[in-house]
């Protein structure tokens, strides 16, 4: 089964017993738009994605789901 980025994103929020609203209000967005991105009914911009890898510290290979294997944000 191929993973998909929405299915990553909200992977990663459920393991951190976070709930939309507040991962929103993280990322300086807006509750609906978070959620849009979990169901799939639009895209991640790549700017978001970046938010999101420096939140949960993974690369950005995992949390579009084109890798499985879990590997730290590259910090500069």
């Amino acid at each position: 089964m191929r993973v998909t980025c929405k299915s990553r994103i909200h992977k990663l929020r459920t393991q951190r017993g976070l709930t939309q609203r507040k991962l929103a209000v993280d990322l300086n967005i807006s509750p609906r738009t978070y959620s849009d991105y979990e169901t799939g009914r639009c895209r991640v911009p790549l700017d978001i994605l970046i938010r999101l890898a420096r939140y949960y510290n993974v690369d950005l290979n995992y949390i579009a789901g084109i890798s499985n294997i879990r590997k730290d944000y590259p910090h500069a």
